[in-house]
């Protein structure tokens, strides 16, 4: 096993989509925030977001996909879970949740953890066609430009590939759950993620309408959605 360690470039902007969060985030924030729920980050998220982070390591464990992309491994939470028959890599804007996940992969892993790399997920360094899956866990409402990183998936996953995400996203229609999720949206940039992140902010509409979308617990606060690499 090889564990890697380097740096990459924030870029900034805007996420897309008619439901575009109000509250806006970037780099910074995003570091300022991880940095603070690092060493807490397991203890306070783990359990909650396991359902849909097993979930999504299923899916990719059933893939035939070898070489696997994990956009926003955070601590390694889900490295431990993928067989052995996968090659992982792993990045991250925060070194300090990096750390976390460093020294959770020199305790051993079933699937070969090629590398651990301080980088922005919405402007990778890889050659194109790099992987032959991606999987963002809880990411795509963290990042300042979710079509960017989105743009950035479909770029290192081969022809033929597979994109994963699993997130919350913005109650689909009026209700409690939405009111909540707006009032607490005003706080997107101490919490470090947007509560009303609305799934069309991260999805064209032709990925929209290709997705596979699956539930997971705890009360369906979290989806699963599958995208055809080639869907643009």
């Amino acid at each position: 096993m090889s564990v890697i360690i380097e740096g990459g470039q924030p870029q900034r902007g805007q996420g897309g989509g008619q439901g575009a969060p109000a509250v806006p985030l970037d780099a910074q924030a995003v570091r300022d925030a991880y940095r603070r729920w690092a060493g807490v980050y397991d203890t306070v998220f783990g359990f909650i977001s396991a359902p849909g982070r097993m979930r999504a390591v299923a899916a990719i464990n059933a893939l035939p996909a070898e070489r696997v992309l994990e956009v926003g491994v955070g601590t390694g939470l889900a490295l431990p879970h993928y067989t052995p028959a996968k090659r992982v890599t792993g990045i991250d804007l925060s070194p300090e949740m990096l750390e976390v996940a460093r020294r959770r992969a020199q305790d051993g892993m079933p699937a070969t953890i090629e590398a651990l790399l301080e980088m922005d997920a919405e402007a990778m360094t890889f050659p194109d066609a790099s992987f032959d899956a991606a999987v963002a866990m809880f990411v795509a409402s963290v990042v300042p430009n979710p079509r960017r990183m989105m743009a950035e998936m479909r770029r290192v996953v081969r022809p033929g590939g597979t994109i994963m995400l699993v997130n919350h996203f913005l109650a689909p229609k009026p209700g409690i759950r939405r009111g909540l999720e707006r009032i607490v949206a005003p706080f997107s940039r101490a919490l470090g993620w947007h509560p009303d992140f609305a799934m069309d902010t991260v999805l064209s509409p032709a990925q929209m309408a290709a997705a596979t979308l699956q539930t997971c617990n705890p009360l369906g606060l979290f989806t699963l959605v599958t995208v055809p690499r080639d869907v643009v």
